[in-house]
């Protein structure tokens, strides 16, 4: 049994709302909530400040098993995803081999049966994401697929694209496409803006994304089956989408919290953390994601967490690998650009995109919460990543907000 004592609520959906109480926690399931609750038996957690919601969703997480094991194993990915506060995670097709039939999609879910974040597998769109041959879309959709994504690959046959969303609409799959049209991105590394266009690096122009994005929306009208635009970044793909939704209802969108956060002046010292796709954006586009969140054109947010091992950072810009961890910064975050409220809605969000049942604090729900207080201000150093790579954008940023852990599964993880 577990206590929480004198946690404030957050879930705006409930009467429980911002009021403080004690929950009792028996064999996974709420049992109790009450203002005051008494009992000798069970593991008491409490801490000041402490609040709590549902479960946090993360739509994009990369870890490295099978293939990648020294980036980060499954086992110490979901420590840290548990730390960061996520009881659910996308796995995306980030690996080695990538599940792009039933068994590779039944090797994740068995290998992470029983943890105490659940896991649901991304599986590959084509085979082996050469983007010519759909993979098995329908068995893996069976065996516990939740969407199909040919990671930060772009789908660059507009037909095959069609096809694929005519295939899963039948069975109610959802596809998703990497925004980025590979011939205007060229080799660019970073935006093309004025802080990027004296740095000597390749730029790439925002048209990249918003053509590709223009052109996804056309076919998934034109089928009519589930799309998700993975971490948009550009005011004009913002507009796209906003336009698109007061037509049609099968189209959703994520950004990531690194995108909220970071700009292109932050590329000034050429710090390979920073080299991540999509590219980062001046801060006029920044500013347009984060209202775009707010406002519910963007439908969720993702920490988009890659890790890397430091051979793929510790080169120059021009070789280093894309990508930065996220899990343990997604929180601070959005505590320091959002209000509270506005945070937990937009990390619990995806249940709704992709189709999962929402948790409830209610009493007989299972128990799937998550842990934090939203007010301690840090900056986020080393000490704060539990992942094996240390890959962090966000390194030696001042933050607002702490994950403490989370309770799911008939599991605590607790890092109060």
């Amino acid at each position: 049994m577990i206590l929480l004592k004198n946690v404030t609520i957050i879930d705006a959906g409930s009467d429980l709302h911002l009021k403080k109480r004690d929950l009792l926690i028996k064999n996974g399931r709420i049992s109790q909530i009450a203002a005051s609750i008494k009992n000798d038996e069970a593991r008491i957690i409490s801490k000041e400040d402490l609040h709590i919601s549902i479960g946090w969703f993360d739509s994009s997480v990369s870890f490295g098993e099978p293939g990648f094991e020294e980036r980060q194993t499954l086992k110490n990915g979901l420590e840290a995803t548990a730390k960061s506060g996520f009881t659910t995670i996308m796995l995306n097709p980030n690996n080695r081999p990538n599940p792009q039939d039933e068994s590779g999609i039944n090797y994740l879910k068995n290998k992470t049966a029983g943890e105490a974040v659940t896991l649901l597998p991304v599986g590959n769109f084509t085979l082996n994401q050469d983007g010519e041959h759909l993979a098995e879309l329908y068995d893996m959709q069976k065996a516990g697929a939740i969407s199909f994504y040919d990671f930060k690959k772009s789908i660059s046959n507009t037909n095959l694209l069609k096809v694929g969303l005519q295939y899963v609409k039948s069975f109610g799959g959802i596809i998703q496409s990497y925004p980025q049209d590979n011939h205007l991105a060229g080799k660019g590394m970073v935006n093309e803006d004025a802080a990027t266009i004296h740095l000597g690096i390749k730029t790439t122009p925002a048209m990249a994304e918003e053509v590709q994005i223009a052109r996804d929306i056309q076919v998934a009208a034109y089928t009519g089956a589930r799309l998700h635009i993975p971490t948009i970044t550009t005011a004009a793909s913002v507009q796209l989408i906003k336009d698109a939704k007061k037509k049609y209802s099968n189209i959703t969108c994520s950004v990531s919290t690194n995108h909220l956060f970071l700009d292109t002046t932050d590329l000034a010292d050429f710090n390979t953390h920073f080299k991540i796709e999509p590219p980062l954006r001046d801060e006029k586009q920044k500013n347009i994601l984060i209202n775009a969140l707010k406002s519910g054109i963007i439908d969720t947010v993702t920490s988009d967490h890659i890790p890397l091992n430091i051979e793929h950072k510790a080169v120059e810009f021009d070789q280093a690998s894309y990508g930065s961890i996220g899990l343990e910064s997604a929180f601070g975050i959005l505590q320091t650009l959002l209000d509270t409220e506005k945070a937990i809605e937009a990390l619990t969000s995806g249940y709704q995109v992709f189709g999962i049942k929402k948790p409830q604090i209610k009493v007989d729900e299972i128990a799937n919460l998550s842990l934090f207080v939203p007010t301690e201000k840090y900056t986020f150093e080393k000490e704060y990543i539990f992942s094996s790579s240390k890959n962090s954008a966000i390194l030696n940023k001042k933050l607002r907000g702490k994950a403490l852990g989370i309770i799911n599964n008939k599991k605590i993880v607790w890092n109060g």
